[in-house]
């Protein structure tokens, strides 16, 4: 519950005079006259119009005279419980979204919006061992056990994906309302213990201090019970996914603000459309984020084949934020997608997947790394690991680690079919110098295989357009020695919910797909150029040198504008005598 400044004094002047007493019109006047409202009978009026608005007064006609009014004010707790109230029924992918967004408006600007994902994950993780506790004590009871063996059996850790101590399961906690926040904090410090993977999920959450103030507690509490009004064990993962997913888009303009980044998930499916991962290979994220690469990567190979296949792919991925990388193992988890390793660290520095004393190679290799990222010079590059395998042709300026990245990606991918998307800065494409030199080498090696140049405004933290880059060590004979072009900057629609966005269409995505993949030219959005002309261009690769939007020809149909023109002129004609007509009665003569 935000209201304007202004407001908020009116409605704690009130508070403070009458909190949930009923008044008066009058009553009012003499409360809100004082400092530092000093309003006065007029400006009362708006006060308690816009308190009504608002959800926080409630107004009925006075019984001995119906010329007055009564007003009671709402305590922001109960404002906050009918907020959160939801209907009795199956939860759908709209009523949980619905739910989250509830939360989120309230939560937003209070807290981190982590303690949502946390609180949702939590309670899938608890419903989830509640359903394997089930099955395992029906499964034991079956074997010959008695039902207290069988209870003792089903709680042991083995049959669980992750061990919850007693006491401290969703429904434990919820049992006492006035140690929601000492339980919470309990629970996250004991699965951390139990279950090492989590330590990065619950280590940095901290309701107690979160529930410092009485709003914030009764925030908390009604946000249990938001949660508490459906068993998650049998959602579906897409749906739960859907929701987890909606929370990060949810707050991406608010964390562009601070420095995050939030790839829009028809960027990352269009990239994966163009990669094609399939079952048993290795796919890898040098920069996690909120692991959509892997996410999006998986659930292609489920919707072209099957969840079988699917598990049968093998994800990495790094970040170097641990508060981030928290978010991804959570949205891993919540999309039902185990079969990830993910890993901490600098991954320009200290890459965390190895082969031995040599990087590991896999298959595919998709990022949106930091765009422009400063402090990754020559100097601090040759600190790092495997600097000499890694950055062959040449080390960026301090101002911009967009070739680095890319470096890293080409070192890390096989010869066999190694293939690279990252989604990257304009700049990267033409900018001179050290990036001239490592670009120039990339090219003669030819390992670049296709260049697309993005609509602008896709982006929450930038209005940029951006670029994607497809690098392959295994190209296609027609495809050698040159490189396709795709100028998709016309390829877009009006964001669906925020304004100043634009956004990919599945249509859009389509066909930029199916471009890349059938190498089609077509005049004005894309075209392969060999790889003399590029030199002749001094290695740039703007992608508009080379394909230029083509602008619609209007064509003018002349016997028909000549026709129009007349009768222009002839209307024109007709309206010059008759105010020449009304002039000369005016008495004014042309001289």
């Amino acid at each position: 519950m935000k209201l304007k400044k202004w407001l908020q004094i009116r409605y704690d002047l009130l508070w403070k005079g009458y909190e949930i007493r009923p008044f008066r019109f009058d009553d009012a006047v003499e409360v809100l006259k004082q400092e530092p409202a000093k309003d006065s009978r007029e400006q009362v009026n708006v006060a308690l119009s816009e308190l009504r608005k608002a959800g926080l007064l409630d107004v009925e006609m006075d019984k001995n005279d119906a010329r007055k009014k009564i007003y009671t004010l709402k305590s922001k707790t109960e404002f906050i419980s009918e907020t959160l109230s939801i209907p009795e029924g199956r939860l759908t992918r709209g009523d949980l979204e619905g739910l989250l967004k509830k939360a989120a408006d309230l939560i937003r600007t209070r807290v981190d919006y982590t303690f949502i994902l946390v609180l949702l994950f939590y309670k899938r993780i608890c419903d989830k061992w509640d359903m394997e506790f089930e099955k395992a004590k029906s499964d034991a009871k079956k074997d010959g056990l008695t039902d207290k063996e069988a209870v003792r059996e089903a709680r042991q850790s083995m049959y669980h994906a992750f061990d919850i101590p007693d006491g401290y399961r969703w429904e434990d906690i919820r049992k006492d309302p006035a140690r929601i926040p000492e339980k919470f904090s309990g629970a996250m410090k004991q699965l951390a213990e139990r279950n090492p993977e989590l330590r990065d999920v619950f280590e940095n959450v901290d309701f107690v201090q979160f529930t410092g103030n009485r709003e914030n507690a009764e925030i908390l509490r009604q946000l249990v019970e938001l949660f508490s009004a459906q068993s998650l064990h049998h959602v579906s993962p897409d749906i739960l996914g859907d929701a987890y997913e909606w929370i990060l888009r949810y707050f991406a303009p608010q964390k562009a603000k601070e420095g995050e980044v939030y790839t829009p998930r028809e960027v990352i499916n269009l990239l994966v459309q163009i990669l094609d991962p399939q079952p048993k290979e290795y796919v890898y994220d040098p920069a996690l984020g909120s692991a959509g690469m892997l996410i999006l990567s998986y659930q292609h190979v489920k919707d072209q084949k099957n969840k079988k296949d699917a598990d049968r792919l093998f994800l990495l991925g790094q970040e170097a934020n641990y508060k981030t990388l928290a978010l991804a193992k959570m949205n891993l988890y919540i999309h039902d997608i185990r079969n990830a390793r993910i890993s901490l660290g600098d991954t320009l520095l200290y890459p965390k997947f190895k082969e031995g004393d040599k990087l590991q190679q896999f298959n595919v290799c998709i990022a949106n790394p930091p765009w422009n990222q400063d402090g990754y010079n020559e100097d601090v590059l040759k600190k790092g690991e495997f600097w000499h395998d890694r950055f062959n042709y040449g080390f960026p300026t301090k101002q911009s680690a967009d070739w680095a990245w890319i470096q890293h990606m080409i070192a890390s991918v096989n010869k066999k079919n190694g293939r690279i998307g990252i989604v990257i800065d304009n700049g990267c494409l033409f900018r001179g110098g050290r990036e001239k030199a490592i670009r120039t080498g990339v090219i003669k090696d030819d390992l670049l295989e296709a260049v697309l140049l993005l609509p602008e405004k896709l982006f929450y933290n930038t209005g940029a357009p951006g670029a994607i880059l497809i690098f392959n060590k295994n190209k296609a004979k027609h495809r050698e020695n040159r490189i396709l072009f795709i100028n998709a900057s016309q390829e877009f629609e009006q964001h669906p919910e925020v304004r100043k966005l634009n956004c990919l269409s599945e249509a859009n995505q389509e066909r930029i797909a199916n471009v890349y993949k059938e190498g089609k030219e077509i005049d004005g959005f894309s075209r392969f150029v060999d790889r003399d002309e590029i030199e002749k261009n001094d290695y740039n690769l703007n992608v508009t040198l080379y394909v230029f939007p083509e602008e619609e020809i209007e064509e003018i149909d002349i016997p028909k504008e000549r026709k129009e023109l007349r009768k222009i002129e002839k209307e024109i004609t007709e309206v010059t005598e008759k105010l020449d007509v009304y002039l000369k009665e005016l008495g004014y003569e042309e001289k």
